[in-house]
């Protein structure tokens, strides 16, 4: 058999393989598995923990955030935060904690530090890939969203 038969065969089994699923397709799709972990004393896997459920509350096709969207805010927010949220929301016409007035595809949570609070940078991923940062910012003591923003409550 010439070279130009084999490669020809070889090209052809490879596309069916490809077709039925097999090969290469399977392997791109094995490796590690993945894990998550936190702790509930610790502010940013409370702050990741909200903007993964929100944004799932927000995405959910059947309610598209509804009462799951409202209780997330009264749960991870100060009353006082929440009725300066509703405010901005009024003003703003969108999202208060987004931000938008769309729901990003994939969120990330950043810890920026400091003393006497957590503040966090949320980097949101929207569908055609561009991204938007916010900052976070949530008491030590009591675990509570005090400031969502472009710049933190300490300017930065």
């Amino acid at each position: 058999m010439n070279s130009k038969k084999a490669t020809r065969r070889t090209a052809l089994a490879a596309g069916l393989a490809l077709a039925l699923g097999l090969g290469v397709a399977a392997q791109a799709s094995a490796g590690a598995p993945r894990s998550v972990s936190g702790s509930p004393d610790d502010n940013i896997t409370r702050i990741a923990d909200f903007y993964g459920a929100y944004i799932d509350a927000e995405s959910d096709l059947d309610n598209g955030g509804g009462k799951l969207a409202t209780d997330l805010r009264s749960y991870y927010l100060t009353p006082a935060y929440l009725k300066e949220l509703k405010a901005w929301e009024a003003k703003n016409h969108a999202d208060g904690v987004l931000q938008a007035q769309n729901t990003p595809m994939s969120w990330k949570v950043t810890d920026n530090g400091t003393a006497d609070h957590t503040e966090a940078t949320i980097t949101l991923t929207w569908g055609g890939g561009d991204t938007t940062r916010l900052i976070v910012d949530m008491t030590r003591t009591t675990h509570k969203i005090i400031h969502i923003g472009t710049k933190g409550i300490g300017g930065k």
